[in-house]
């Protein structure tokens, strides 16, 4: 879907954003749109939490990691005591099933590793991607041909199935969180390589590409002077899209029990236990899905900002909050 959205923008037309002057007409187009701007402010507030989580844990005065078997009622398999699932001043989101572990202190560790995972992966897609349909463009028909076949077979992988084969044989031992970022990096970057392939394909029929080749230009200098500036907008804007994918993906690894392992707290390893106490101690499911559902309506939302901010002639998908009439008076 996301791919379809920043398709669906003409490869020919002017997106980058040159200098001063196109960051504030850039700032301009996103200020009109209201949905942007509160989704903006709620990725901003999610980042600061999940930069400042040892913070915030210490002023609770909890860990992640600690159990406190004296805050749950092991007769009734692990129930958390006292009212909302042990919710008091020392544990300010109450305590998990069984463990008793501050779930507080698991959330907001927990946003770290997910926002982390999750833009770690999009840097290796987005630099796999642009290197490889940049020189798919450049190249001659061969390295073409040779570049697109081999995209088309990443494309073609289930990312699920094979992001479940190597975390499978990958040894305990390397950083989980950086294994599950790199994974779905290398093995996701087949749209990011066809959508600047299209955009560099378009780009390189323009008078002052053609005529940097023709001056003598090697392929990388005109890469790196005439096409990256132009490739901006359009990787920027998938960019923004695809970090809400990768956030579900993540989620969806550990929750099979491949991705982030216990005790390292993510939303989806959260997730995994947490379906059977929905009725016993139901903030332990709401929490962790409420985050990662907000997180990723957020993400979405402002994307769609972006890719609308840098080209306003593309209508919005969204129709809450785009400000329309003000910004085409803009």
């Amino acid at each position: 879907m996301t791919e379809a959205i920043v398709a669906s923008q003409a490869p020919g037309t002017e997106t980058s954003v040159p200098g001063a002057s196109g960051a504030r007409q850039f700032w301009r187009r996103l200020r009109t749109q209201r949905a942007a701007l509160v989704a903006a402010a709620a990725v901003a507030l999610l980042v600061l939490v999940a930069l400042a989580a040892p913070l915030l844990t210490a002023v609770e005065g909890q860990d992640p990691t600690t159990y406190h078997p004296s805050l749950v009622d092991s007769a009734r398999g692990g129930v958390p005591l006292g009212p909302l699932g042990g919710v008091s001043g020392d544990h300010w989101l109450g305590v998990e099933p069984q463990t008793g572990r501050d779930l507080f202190a698991r959330l907001v560790h927990g946003a770290r590793v997910s926002l982390g995972v999750a833009f770690a992966a999009t840097l290796v897609q987005v630099l796999i991607g642009v290197v490889v349909g940049v020189a798919a463009a450049l190249g001659n028909r061969w390295v073409d041909q040779l570049l697109s076949r081999v995209t088309d077979i990443i494309i073609a992988m289930p990312l699920m199935i094979m992001s479940l084969a190597l975390l499978a044989i990958v040894p305990s031992s390397f950083p989980r969180p950086v294994l599950v970022a790199l994974i779905i990096g290398l093995v996701a970057w087949g749209s990011t390589a066809k959508i600047v392939r299209a955009h560099a394909l378009t780009l390189k029929e323009l008078d002052h590409v053609a005529a940097a080749r023709l001056s003598g230009w090697g392929p990388w200098r005109v890469a790196r002077r005439e096409l990256l500036p132009a490739l901006a907008a359009p990787v920027i804007t998938y960019a923004a899209l695809l970090v809400p994918m990768n956030i579900t993906v993540e989620a969806a690894l550990s929750f099979l029990g491949v991705g982030v392992k216990p005790p390292t707290p993510s939303w989806g390893q959260m997730l995994t236990s947490a379906d059977v106490w929905y009725q016993a101690a139901p903030q332990y499911l709401l929490l962790p899905a409420g985050s990662l559902f907000l997180t990723v309506l957020a993400l979405t939302v402002l994307g769609d900002g972006v890719r609308t901010a840098l080209d306003p002639r593309a209508a919005s998908r969204l129709r809450v909050g785009t400000g329309r009439k003000r910004e085409a008076g803009a």
